[in-house]
């Protein structure tokens, strides 16, 4: 099978989690034998150079990196906004894009086309033109509920506003764009329920899955264990969650285990977090190597207020066989049961509450987290995924040949 996709990001380097995911699908089709062409926007919010991309990669995918500029235009998202479009996914409308696209279409043949995010369903009325393949939507997120989210929490009135015009736009065209793919493939059970309810065409969830062996568990946490938080601060949900977190959460910790330690890493570091003299809190930014920084700690602070999906970092934590704190909406997706798999707290004291118990007790933190180990094995093997996609691709193409 040839599969071409279409990606919001280039899925290598994979410093974040949309290109992680991307890249788990892209390496799982490789591995079972199936071929794959990439064409990706690079942008100044993910710039890659062709030249740092491996050569086996760049081999086996035949990645093509085309630059779209997606730096907000004051005139442009003013446009967007009388004209009742998404400035969200207006921004991915690229001429030079358009124009590579085709230029792939028309000098190769393929079995399916994966658009990596609703941002790249623009491109839906060209691949109809020069190609017969059916289209998957893969939806990391219902995009717009992550904006809803953030609407929510803002305070200023003037940006909630806006947000809130944001977020209904979007909705507006991710909803539209349900019925305009072949298939959909949710990364979450929750969010193809979801679009399940809006539409007929063909759902299934490919949620973000890993190679078990490439992560190696030590169960061990240290007597007095060190918390920790890695994540992306560019990503509104993570700024907004440490925040609420370090204002909220982590002075009722303090006032009961003085010595208790927050380690805080991740790319695109605010000032305001870097110059953070908060006690126990150590900011420390972006790592060589994420593996190694989530190896090398104990318990996972995950405290998301906004967003949509499937955390990645929860996924690749549990699979380190660590235990997970997290809220609600941060474990959203995750097929787990509280106080085995992971553990959620919605509010600060309960939170506060879990990190003073843990602190005392590692004993606790070591059960949970070959309990996470576990559940990662049974359900989010990449082998195991793929073989479920590969059947959806399958069932997409005769449905689609039957009809021609």
């Amino acid at each position: 099978m040839k599969v071409l996709f279409l990606c919001n990001k280039s899925p290598y380097p994979a410093r974040e989690g949309g290109p992680i995911a991307m890249k788990s699908l892209i390496d799982g089709l490789l591995k079972a034998g199936h071929k794959v062409k990439v064409l990706a926007v690079n942008s100044e919010k993910y710039q890659v150079s062709e030249a740092d991309i491996p050569e086996e990669f760049a081999t086996q995918t035949a990645i093509e990196l085309v630059d779209v500029d997606l730096r907000i235009r004051p005139f442009a998202a003013l446009k967007a906004f009388v004209l009742g479009q998404s400035y969200h996914v207006q921004r991915f409308i690229s001429t030079h894009f358009q124009k590579k696209l085709i230029s792939i279409l028309e000098a190769e043949k393929f079995d399916v086309i994966q658009l990596e995010t609703v941002f790249m369903m623009p491109y839906v009325g060209d691949i109809r033109q020069y190609s017969d393949a059916p289209i998957i939507l893969r939806a990391h997120n219902i995009e717009h509920l992550i904006w809803k989210r953030i609407a929510i929490q803002t305070k200023n009135p003037f940006k909630k506003f806006y947000i809130h015009h944001l977020s209904k736009a979007l909705k507006e065209y991710e909803l539209q764009s349900l019925n305009r793919a072949d298939g959909i493939a949710a990364i979450t059970r929750k969010d193809a329920a979801f679009f399940r309810g809006l539409t007929s065409t063909p759902t299934i969830d490919v949620p973000y899955a890993i190679s078990p062996e490439s992560f190696i568990p030590s169960f061990e946490v240290a007597e007095k264990p060190v918390f920790f938080h890695i994540g992306a601060m560019n990503w509104i949900p993570n700024q907004e969650g440490i925040n609420w977190f370090l204002e909220k959460v982590w002075p009722l910790v303090i006032a009961k285990k003085p010595d208790a330690r927050f380690i805080l890493a991740g790319r695109f570091m605010p000032e305001w977090l870097l110059n953070c003299k908060a006690r126990g809190i150590e900011v420390i930014g972006e790592v060589d190597d994420a593996s190694d920084f989530v190896r090398n700690n104990d318990i996972a602070v995950v405290p998301l207020l906004s967003g949509s999906g499937i955390r990645i970092k929860i996924i690749e934590a549990m699979a380190h066989g660590k235990t997970v704190l997290t809220t609600s909406i941060g474990a959203e997706g995750i097929n787990y049961t509280d106080m085995k798999d992971l553990f959620i707290a919605d509010d600060p004291a309960k939170m506060a509450a879990l990190i003073v118990q843990l602190h005392e007790n590692s004993a606790i933190a070591v059960k949970t987290g070959k309990a996470a180990r576990q559940l990662v094995d049974e359900l989010y093997d990449n082998s195991k995924v793929i073989a479920r996609l590969l059947l959806f691709y399958t069932n997409l193409m005769a449905a689609k040949n039957s009809i021609s």
